[in-house]
């Protein structure tokens, strides 16, 4: 019974004796040869039994190959309901496996919800989640996952894993000068990495609009007019004797104002040169990349790791580049779904997911092998373009990427697979988190998750495997960027699902489920509502947050938000300062931090691997 005293209601229906015999008498020295003998063929027999048994998956540590989608939407895959998008390989991913429908990420944006996933933490602990700077922008910021973090990578190496990462980090580079790479992948625990050390932009498509350049020049366009009119005023004061200051001063200011713009507008008009790179671990191998060859090499890259260690332990992280735009396609793809642009590049990323489950095969690792494969967070609904869609569908489920409460922003596929180990076909319904991957993956691994830390996620493999029936996370709380936007209770008792929404973004237009024009909805300020009391959903009964509560509607209205208040406290008492990552001074764009081939800021340098073109990937 909770302590809080809530009432609860009855449990909905859903879905050796042995005798002697003397024997005769023999000479001793044949007895001892033959005793000898025998001694030898036993233990041969024991050798060959040993080493000629197929071993059972769960024999040794399984191999384990973590698969994320970066802005897939939950309603985009046909397992989880979609109709008219063909994803035969995710699908058949989920009917050899466990398919969780409660599956949510930590945060709603690629940097957070990735550092919690490596981490097992939120990413308020690490110092990656901030309100007005939510990402990182340029791959020459200074800001990352700090390195004193321990991803599961760093466990599973230490536990004799070969741990690679092929696709998108997003997770910072360098901290105080080019080369250091204190928050590289090869720093946070894998051996190997191939891929974006940013992520994929539209600016790295020159046949696309640019957006970074878009968002980053209007914002801080914006800073420089308010310093500069504040070094206008300064002068004015000067020359009309109200302050008494030196010129030197408001020179330096006015210097100071126009270093910070040459610096940002210089970094914009280099974005596709300065973000669009391609590294093979530490060395840059393509500057700026060629986006049409990205997810062949990707694909090469992944299968290639998988047959280079399929004779010991490995972890394999695929981190995709699709479903995120500018939703770079293969031709053989182009035109070959019922959703434009969108839906070709999410039956690419099915095509590419179903090619790296086959390398799984052809090398006999299938039954030795944990697959996961989920997305970083929901759906963009604010990616359009000519009144086409051009973000992911989240079903149901109302808002989208950037929303820290709604469904829609974190809810995302989940399915694990592991034949032999995990029933095949099971659906389970509890609430569980991205995070929850570290401590699985640890345990699996032979390994032990840190003792000196706050770890938010929970092994999943007693759920995963049937031996128990709900999930150990009781409550659940949802961020936007710092703010505390949403929590969630499961009572198990009588199975009700509580949200309490604290903080709600306003759509615009009203109602439309999106916020318009701004790419992102905000986490605070003019474009948020605060609920006092809060919004109150049953997600049990009413999954699409449809229908808020009150306490005339409903009599355990106080008392759950009583409950959830008094979890969102205890949890907030575990949270510790750190350093920031993702402030104005460590997202800005630093000239000796930009990774570069060649001479900087000559850089430039291009794959020798030939025409991309000729390779093309078929369906």
């Amino acid at each position: 019974m909770p302590r809080s005293g809530v009432k609860v209601l009855p449990r909905r229906q859903h879905s050796a004796m042995g005798s002697t015999q003397k024997s005769a008498r023999r000479p001793r020295g044949r007895a001892s040869a033959t005793a000898r003998d025998s001694t030898l063929l036993l233990l041969l027999v024991c050798w060959l039994l040993q080493t000629c048994e197929p071993k059972s998956p769960n024999a040794s540590k399984p191999n384990i190959l973590l698969i994320l989608a970066d802005d897939l939407g939950i309603g985009d895959v046909g397992c989880y309901g979609n109709r008219t998008l063909r994803t035969p390989n995710i699908d058949r991913l989920a009917e050899e496996g466990v398919r969780l429908t409660q599956h949510l990420a930590a945060a709603p944006l690629c940097t957070p919800s990735r550092a919690a996933f490596l981490t097992g933490r939120y990413a308020l602990r690490s110092g990656m989640d901030n309100d007005k700077y939510r990402v990182l922008y340029w791959n020459a910021a200074s800001g990352g996952l700090p390195a004193n973090e321990t991803t599961f990578a760093k466990i599973l190496k230490q536990q004799g894993y070969a741990t690679g990462l092929v696709g998108k980090w997003h997770q910072g580079v360098s901290c105080a000068s080019r080369g250091d790479h204190c928050h590289h992948p090869l720093n946070h625990g894998f051996d190997y990495f191939y891929g974006l050390p940013f992520t994929l932009i539209n600016d790295c498509d020159p046949d696309r609009p640019p957006d970074l350049w878009v968002s980053v020049a209007a914002r801080f366009s914006r800073y420089t007019r308010v310093l500069a009119l504040g070094v206008l005023t300064l002068a004015a004061a000067k020359l009309s004797g109200l302050l008494s200051v030196p010129w030197t001063v408001v020179g330096g200011a006015a210097s100071l104002v126009f270093l910070f713009f040459i610096t940002w507008f210089s970094s914009c008009g280099f974005v596709r040169r300065w973000n669009c790179v391609l590294m093979r671990n530490h060395q840059v191998t393509e500057q700026p990349m060629d986006v049409g060859s990205t997810t062949r090499r990707m694909l090469q890259e992944a299968t290639a790791y998988i047959q280079r260690n399929k004779d010991r332990p490995f972890l394999l992280f695929v981190s995709l580049m699709h479903v995120h735009t500018p939703l770079v396609t293969s031709k053989a793809f182009l035109g070959r779904s019922r959703h434009g642009l969108y839906g070709d590049n999410v039956e690419e990323m099915d095509w590419f997911v179903g090619k790296v489950l086959h390398a799984l095969d052809e090398n006999g690792l299938k039954n030795s092998t944990l697959t996961y494969f989920a997305s970083d967070h929901g759906g963009l609904l604010e990616a359009t373009e000519e009144h086409q869609q051009l973000g992911g569908y989240n079903g149901i489920y109302k808002g989208g990427k950037g929303m820290g409460g709604w469904e829609g922003g974190i809810r995302v596929p989940g399915i694990f697979r592991w034949p032999g180990v995990l029933p095949a076909g099971r659906v389970i319904q509890e609430p569980t988190s991205l995070m929850d991957v570290f401590p699985t993956v640890v345990q699996l691994g032979g390994g032990q998750v840190p003792q000196d830390r706050v770890i938010d996620g929970r092994s999943l493999v007693p759920l995963l495997r049937g031996d128990v029936e709900h999930s150990e996370h009781e409550f659940l709380f949802h961020y936007c960027g710092q703010f505390l936007h949403a929590a969630r209770w499961h009572h198990r008792e009588s199975g009700r699902l509580w949200k309490v929404h604290y903080t709600t973004p306003r759509f615009q237009p009203a109602g439309s489920g999106a916020c318009g024009d701004q790419h992102l909805c905000p986490c605070s300020g003019d474009g948020v509502t605060q609920h006092s009391p809060p919004l109150l959903f049953d997600l049990s009964s009413d999954p699409s947050e449809a229908r808020p509560l009150s306490p005339d509607s409903e009599p355990l209205f106080h008392a759950v938000v009583q409950r959830v208040g008094e979890a969102v406290a205890r949890h907030r008492g575990t949270l510790r300062p750190v350093p920031q990552q993702l402030t104005l001074g460590n997202v800005l764009w630093k000239p000796w931090l930009q990774p570069c081939c060649g001479t900087f800021p000559f850089c430039s340098c291009s794959s020798d691997d030939g025409d991309s073109s000729s390779q093309e990937p078929a369906p």
